[in-house]
C-alpha cells in the first residue's frame, strides 16, 4: 500500500518483533494512510464451524411405526366397536365446534396399504433426520405439536366440509423441523449463499416433488405441516439448548404419546 502511493519505507525485522519505518518528512501520511487503510479492511474473523452432536434417532422412529401400524390395524377391525374413521378425521365442522382432538387422531389413520407404506417411507426418512438432531423424544414431541398445528390451520383456511386423514401432515412438519432447526442454528457454513439457504431450498424442493402429487393429495396440509414444522425449528433454536439427555428424552416422548392416546380416548368415548 505505501509502495503504490510512493512512500518510501523499510521493513525492519529483528526476529522478535518488526517495525514500518519511513522517513520523519513522511510519517504522518504514513501514519494516516494505515490508518485508512485497517478501516477499510477490518481483519477476516474465520466463522467458528458448529460441531453436530448427533443423537439416537431410532427409539422415535421405531415408535412411530409401531404406533401407525398398530393404529391401521385396529381401526381396520373397527375395535371397540368403533368407526375409527369417523371418529378420529379430520372434520372441518366438528373441529371448529371444539374437536381438536381430531387434529392429532387424524395423524395415525390412513386410507389404504399404500398409504400406509408411504407415509411409514417417509415419515423414518425424516424422523431420522430430525431425531438425529434433537433427539427421539423432543423430536417426535415437535413433530406432533406441529403437525397438530398443519391440521388446525388447514382446517381454518379451508371450506368446513373439509375432511383428511394420513401421517403426511407429520412427515412434512418433520422435514420442516429439521430444515429450520438446522438453516435457524446455522449448522451449515454461513460463507457462501447456497449454504445459507441449503436447508430451506432443501425442504421446500423435497415438499414440491413427495408433497404435492395425486389425485387425493392434501397440499394445504402438507404445506402447512411444513410451515409449521419450520417454525418449531425456529422456536426450538430461540429457546436455547435442547436438553438431550435420555430423561428429558423420555419425557418428550412420553408427552409425544400421551398426546396421541388420549386424543384417541375422547375420540371413542364420544
Amino acid at each position: 500500500m505505501l509502495a503504490s502511493l510512493e512512500i518510501p519505507h523499510q521493513m525492519i525485522d529483528d526476529g522478535v518483533s518488526c517495525a514500518i519505518v519511513v522517513p520523519a518528512a513522511f510519517s504522518a501520511r504514513a501514519y494516516n494512510e494505515i490508518q485508512i487503510y485497517d478501516e477499510k479492511n477490518p481483519p477476516v474473523v474465520p466463522i467458528p464451524v458448529k460441531h453436530i452432536e448427533y443423537q439416537d434417532a431410532v427409539p422415535g422412529i421405531v415408535a412411530y411405526g409401531l404406533m401407525v401400524c398398530i393404529i391401521a390395524g385396529m381401526a381396520g377391525y373397527s375395535f371397540f366397536q368403533s368407526n375409527w374413521f369417523i371418529a378420529g378425521r379430520v372434520d372441518g365442522e366438528l373441529i371448529r365446534q371444539g374437536e381438536v382432538w381430531r387434529l392429532f387422531t387424524a395423524l395415525t389413520l390412513h386410507s389404504g396399504l399404500k398409504h400406509l407404506l408411504s407415509n411409514l417411507v417417509f415419515g423414518v426418512f425424516f424422523g431420522i433426520f430430525a431425531g438425529r438432531l434433537l433427539g427421539s423424544g423432543v423430536a417426535w414431541l415437535a413433530i406432533v405439536l406441529a403437525a397438530a398445528s398443519g391440521n388446525g390451520l388447514n382446517t381454518l383456511l379451508l371450506d368446513s366440509a373439509h375432511r383428511s386423514i394420513g401421517a403426511s401432515t407429520a412427515v412434512f412438519a418433520a422435514l420442516g423441523l429439521g430444515a429450520g432447526y438446522v438453516w435457524f442454528g446455522k449448522l451449515m457454513s454461513q460463507d457462501r449463499w447456497s449454504n445459507r439457504y441449503g436447508p430451506i431450498v432443501g425442504g421446500l424442493a423435497l415438499l414440491m416433488y413427495t408433497g404435492t402429487g395425486g389425485e387425493n393429495t392434501d397440499i394445504g396440509a402438507h404445506l402447512f405441516g411444513f410451515v409449521a414444522g419450520f417454525v418449531a425449528g425456529l422456536i426450538l433454536i430461540r429457546i436455547g439448548t435442547v436438553p438431550k439427555d435420555a430423561r428429558s428424552q423420555l419425557i418428550a416422548g412420553a408427552i409425544a404419546f400421551g398426546l396421541i392416546f388420549f386424543s384417541w380416548a375422547i375420540a371413542l368415548s364420544v
